[in-house]
């Protein structure tokens, strides 16, 4: 074998090598994507599967209060019935009792709808009755043999009853209110409301499509008062024949069902043959007893339909990096393999020119793992501005997305709701104007506006809006201004120097839950030059020791909310504006809290003489 064959040889292994490499590599990213796509998913599945159900639990306490809310609002309008002067003198049937009858049945229907509203005499025999449209009325009926009228009997205290079926096959629950006489304390007889309680609970949510989240509701006794499952079992108990084949026995659903009718609440997750489902429970109290008992069951399908979607966009920016990168590194080696070839075919031509061929590709190699590192530790700040920035914006818009359904479900509670969303809005706009001015420092487009201001002025507009914020916040912290004794006049962006003063007071306040803040404005000088000092201190908790070095580089907080950008701009701020920001904690005298204080530059004496005469 002759040297050209020999050389063809060598160049025909290296390009087989090169394509080896370049198929090694490509599997082997591929798969250690989708391993480590997987570990992703299967982590980011957990955490919000989890948050879910916290949302879920929470939801589920709203609507048991608001239930227990609803039926004590029904039981104070019958106790006014029962207490009025009419039926205390035992007048219990007439025209003036069927004109108060009237404005009542009115005033409970606009809370829910009620079937029927019912007096009954000493021997639970009914003389009054007024009912909804469609609904019959009964007269002289003995309602004794109700155990909840027995109950009211023998208490003499309002009862709520457990789950039953009318004359016309409608399931109702009732509230029965004793006619005490509030001389003598005699038993005169009883005020009924009836409720049916498929449109009752169907105001608290969906009791009728299981493909969505739905809710179940039982009396004492486990009877089944609203069911999203199958209508046929509304009335049913829950222990019996009937629900327990349709469950097929499932024991994780008896067990957290049988913890709810003991008034424990609690979450499960378990499939009875349907599907799998989250189940969070909450016991209805009414004066601090359990009377009803609220599920919402959720199919975890559309849970984990929703955490797809997420993922879906994040897998293919994934997989469009990955793909971009393999590209990337195949066109490299390649490259490099021709690259090599060449060196080769002149090796035979320039054999003095090897070493310093290899000495440029030593440099080359170091250059590329110069760039490589420089990479690594762009990304790491990447992630964790990521990070960080995606978990705050998260918080304000799931806020905003929950008080709009709400909203849609209960529109009578517009103002409450609307005034949530707002207070998110405005901190997600925050959010994002601190993530421009971050996008604007490091990218060198950050600029000032000066124009010439009393810093005193500003100041005080700035902290009688934070006492506005303090009242209406109910706030225990005292805000405290002390001013330069004189106009003291700065040229600078009275807006930029208005957010440091705004940072540095809201931090003060949120710091100090009870206690003072104290700011002030000085004159100083140092080596002939004019500055104004600003000082913010509070009785707050103080800097934690740990973050104190660090205190205004990014991302530095342990507060309960923000991602640390405020002190970081505010540093920027001063600084281009040649002055200076630090903090200490103040611990003189055994005091507690912070100290923050910048200080700006004023410029010559002449400006404040041509502020005072541009107005004459």
């Amino acid at each position: 074998m002759n040297s050209t064959d020999s050389s063809d040889f060598f160049s025909r292994k290296r390009k087989e090598i090169g394509i080896i490499s370049v198929i090694l590599i490509i599997v082997s990213s591929f798969g250690l994507f989708f391993y480590q796509q997987h570990i992703n998913e299967q982590n980011v599945k957990n955490s919000i599967f989890t948050q879910y159900k916290d949302r879920q639990i929470e939801s589920t306490q709203r609507i048991s209060e608001h239930i227990s809310s609803d039926l004590k609002l029904i039981m104070s309008i019958l106790q006014g019935i029962a207490d009025s002067a009419l039926l205390q003198q035992n007048l219990l049937y007439g025209d003036r009792i069927d004109k108060m009858m009237q404005e009542k049945f009115s005033e409970i229907n606009n809370i829910t709808k009620v079937d029927t509203i019912l007096i009954a005499d000493k021997e639970d025999i009914t003389t009054y009755e007024i009912a909804a449209d469609g609904i019959r009325t009964f007269i002289n009926i003995d309602l004794s043999f109700r155990e909840y009228i027995q109950e009211t009997r023998n208490t003499l205290q309002p009862v709520f009853s457990d789950g039953f079926k009318g004359f016309d096959n409608i399931d109702r629950i009732a509230l029965a209110v004793p006619i005490v006489n509030s001389s003598s304390g005699e038993y005169m007889g009883i005020v009924e409301a009836k409720i049916p309680t498929e449109s009752f609970f169907s105001l608290y949510g969906n009791i009728h499509d299981i493909n969505s989240q739905f809710l179940v509701v039982y009396d004492r006794k486990g009877t089944l008062l609203a069911v999203g499952a199958d209508k046929s079992l509304l009335g049913k108990n829950f222990f019996g024949e009937s629900v327990q084949n349709f469950t097929n026995h499932n024991p994780i659903l008896m067990n957290l069902t049988q913890n709810l009718l003991h008034g424990i609440p609690g979450y499960a997750i378990y499939d009875y043959g349907r599907g799998e489902r989250l189940t969070t429970n909450v016991p209805v109290f009414i004066e601090d007893i359990p009377l009803y008992f609220v599920q919402i069951v959720t199919p975890t399908d559309t849970i984990y339909s929703e955490i797809n979607n997420v993922l879906f966009g994040e897998k293919l920016a994934m997989f469009s990096l990955i793909v971009g990168t393999i590209i990337a590194i195949t066109i490299l080696i390649m490259f490099l393999i021709k690259w090599n070839v060449m060196l080769n075919n002149e090796v035979k031509k320039r054999t003095k020119e090897i070493q310093e061929t290899n000495r440029k590709l030593v440099l080359s190699n170091r250059e590329i793992a110069l760039a490589n590192q420089e990479l690594k530790v762009n990304d790491k700040m990447q992630k964790e501005f990521i990070n960080i920035a995606s978990h705050e914006i998260k918080t304000p818009v799931q806020a905003i997305l929950a008080y709009s359904q709400l909203l849609q479900m209960h529109p009578e509670r517009q103002k409450e709701f609307t005034q949530a969303i707002n207070r998110n809005s405005i901190r997600l706009q925050r959010l994002s104007n601190d993530i421009l001015d971050v996008a604007r420092i490091e990218s060198g487009a950050f600029t000032l506006n000066r124009e010439l201001f009393d810093l005193n002025e500003v100041i005080s507009h700035i902290i009688d809006d934070y006492k506005s914020l303090i009242v209406n916040g109910n706030y225990k912290v005292k805000v405290n201004f002390k001013p330069f004794k004189e106009t003291l006049l700065i040229e600078a962006d009275k807006e930029r120097i208005s957010e440091v003063v705004s940072n540095l007071l809201s931090n003060a306040i949120k710091f100090t839950k009870e206690g003072e803040v104290f700011v002030s404005v000085e004159k100083k000088e140092d080596n002939n030059n004019n500055y104004a000092l600003v000082t913010v201190r509070d009785t707050g908790t103080g800097v934690d020791p740990e973050i104190l070095p660090n205190l205004f580089s990014k991302f530095i907080t342990k507060s309960f909310e923000g991602i640390g950008l405020g002190l970081y701009i505010s540093k920027h701020i001063v600084e281009a504006h040649g002055g200076k920001i630090w903090a200490e904690n103040n611990n003189k005298d055994g005091n507690c809290g912070s100290i923050f204080c910048f200080k700006l530059p004023l410029g010559n004496s002449n400006i404040s003489n041509n502020f005072n005469n541009r107005d004459k």
